[in-house]
């Protein structure tokens, strides 16, 4: 039998991407790399006092607020182990290698997060308050894990940040000087008080209503959300190289950012969805036979050619890639190589879209289903949301071009306008209509990754009159290749087995974008410039868009 997941598992899942944002601040890049300034880490130590204080604080709270014995002295438990931290603080500062704070800075971000803290505690959540005399014990227990919700996540939180960090660290390297801190947040003992933490919050969750449950997630959330901003605030004297669209004088830089659209924006491929349209707005096969139906198969004949050309495409596209991968692996990046033999890919593309127009299943489509369904559309999660912030940003100079293998763009630019985001361009191939109904055929543009590169060459070519330049292409597939290869950053994002084969075989390196960025932050030279540039056979890889979101935008 399974066990049910936990209440704080199950929001640290579904909260999860937030706590990137803490991740890839300068301030965390920067101590990973081992060049944060000695003085940006004391100060933020420092507020470590009036945090741990108004835990202890907050535990004191939530023991008198439970009912059962055995949570009161898990509780109390839990609030020894926060007191014995805070005694022991300048010795753990000292065993880090560095000298405690003289005082503890005042942080507005800090006071931010104790304010709420403390409220939850005292039972003022979503404008109610829990008076000690009037409480009943089932009202003062609710408390105590509105209490827990909004302290979970931040021990959880500084485990997933230092385990990150851990990672990268060679066991070996003595030379980092913050390895100690490191090696103390990722450690088993601290492992265990943040589980600790987390079992309280299930046990006391357990009796609660789907509306007080729906309280927790509020408060952890915002709990989570608040050491974010904590972090995010914490001010660098360094240069840094995060977050990228900030480091830039944007009087001087100019960001172009080109993106793939489907399985890269978009959650399905929308080769899928408009053959989907077509069977689903297609006349049946005992139809009255109308003069307009007569254009149109049956939506059983539709569905049974689509799976015919969907089996075809597949088996021919892994036939395909197994061609271009089969013999030796190149020792070194080999561009020429890698767009050869993409070649193949091209002709294979372009193939396999003259087999769909002669098929007739893209004949019929009406223009407003295809509107409706591009307005439906979900998009990757935290997609429409960074595109939203660059749109409403008017301090960066920077253009968004979405360029697709797509057979319609209208189905694009309607994914794009449900949500505020016409001002993104789209390049793609465009569906024939005569009358608002396709004619089955399609104004091919963009068929083969070379087609895609032409066009990402001509749209910078038209930005040389507007001074410097950086792009960035985000993408995860084949034909994406050597715009994602071209561009200053190419961010791969997705699980393309066919990419990562292709790549390898041409000795392209697939690193992990924030590892990548604290090498480039140690990499950064003394006059604080970070030198970006195509072609150097690295591609970075992420698994959210909330990592592009961070490294680009920040918090």
């Amino acid at each position: 039998m399974v066990e049910e997941e936990g209440t704080a598992r199950r929001l640290w899942i579904k909260f999860r991407n937030d706590s990137v944002f803490a991740l890839y601040t300068p301030f965390f890049v920067c101590l990973a790399s081992g060049q944060l300034h000695s003085e940006t880490f004391r100060r933020c130590v420092s507020q470590d006092v009036p945090f741990l204080k108004a835990f202890a604080q907050a535990y004191q709270m939530a023991e008198d607020c439970a009912d059962d014995d055995d949570d009161k002295s898990a509780i109390r438990d839990l609030r020894k182990r926060v007191v014995q931290r805070l005694k022991a603080h300048d010795t753990l500062v000292r065993e880090w290698g560095f000298e405690p704070p003289d005082e503890s800075i005042s942080d507005n971000a800090r006071v931010k997060y104790i304010e709420f803290l403390l409220a939850a505690a005292s039972g003022r959540v979503e404008g109610e308050t829990v008076p000690d005399k009037i409480a009943t014990p089932f009202e003062r227990t609710k408390v105590a894990a509105y209490t827990l919700g909004a302290m979970a996540p931040c021990m959880r939180l500084y485990s997933f940040i230092s385990r990150e960090i851990q990672a990268l660290l060679h066991p070996d390297d003595s030379g980092h000087i913050y390895k100690k801190w490191i090696e103390s947040y990722s450690s088993q003992t601290f492992e265990a008080f943040a589980l600790q933490i987390e079992d309280m919050l299930d046990k006391l969750s357990i009796s609660l209503t789907g509306e007080e449950l729906e309280v927790i997630e509020k408060l952890y959330h915002q709990a989570l959300k608040l050491e974010v901003d904590f972090f995010a605030t914490q001010p660098t004297t360094q240069h840094t190289i995060v977050p990228l669209a900030l480091v830039h004088d944007p009087a001087e830089h100019h960001l172009n950012i080109f993106c793939d659209f489907d399985l890269t924006c978009a959650a399905f491929d929308s080769a899928a969805i408009l053959a989907e349209i077509a069977i689903i707005t297609a006349p049946k096969a005992d139809s009255d036979g109308s003069e307009n139906q007569l254009i149109r198969m049956s939506s059983a004949d539709l569905r049974s050619t689509w799976v015919a050309l969907s089996t075809q495409y597949t088996e021919e596209y892994e036939q395909c890639i197994e061609s271009m991968t089969d013999g030796r692996k190149v020792e070194h990046f080999d561009y020429e190589g890698l767009r050869k033999a993409l070649e193949q890919v091209a002709n294979f593309e372009r193939e396999a879209n003259t087999r769909v127009i002669n098929s007739g299943v893209l004949k019929g489509l009406n223009l407003d289903d295809i509107r409706r369904a591009g307005q439906r559309l979900i998009l990757q999660e935290g997609c429409r949301g960074f595109f939203q912030k660059i749109v409403k940003n008017d301090t960066l100079k920077t253009e968004v071009h979405v360029l697709s293998y797509c057979w319609c763009g209208d189905l694009i630019r309607s994914a794009f306008s449900s949500g505020d985001l016409d001002e993104l361009k789209v390049h793609s191939n465009e569906l024939s209509f005569e009358e608002s109904v396709s004619t089955g055929d399609i104004a091919k543009k963009i068929e083969s990754p070379m087609e895609k590169l032409q066009a990402f060459s001509d749209i910078l070519n038209d930005c040389n009159s507007k001074g410097k330049r950086l792009t960035v292409y985000i993408g995860g597939d084949v034909g994406d290749f050597l715009c994602l290869l071209q561009a200053d950053v190419g961010i791969v994002i997705g699980s393309s087995s066919s990419l990562r084969r292709l790549g390898e075989h041409f000795g392209v390196s697939f690193v992990p974008l924030f590892s990548g960025l604290v090498k480039k932050q140690g990499e950064l030279v003394e006059d604080g410039s970070c030198i970006w540039k195509g072609l150097s056979g690295i591609l970075y890889t992420v698994s959210s868009w909330a990592e592009i979101h961070a490294f680009l935008l920040g918090s």
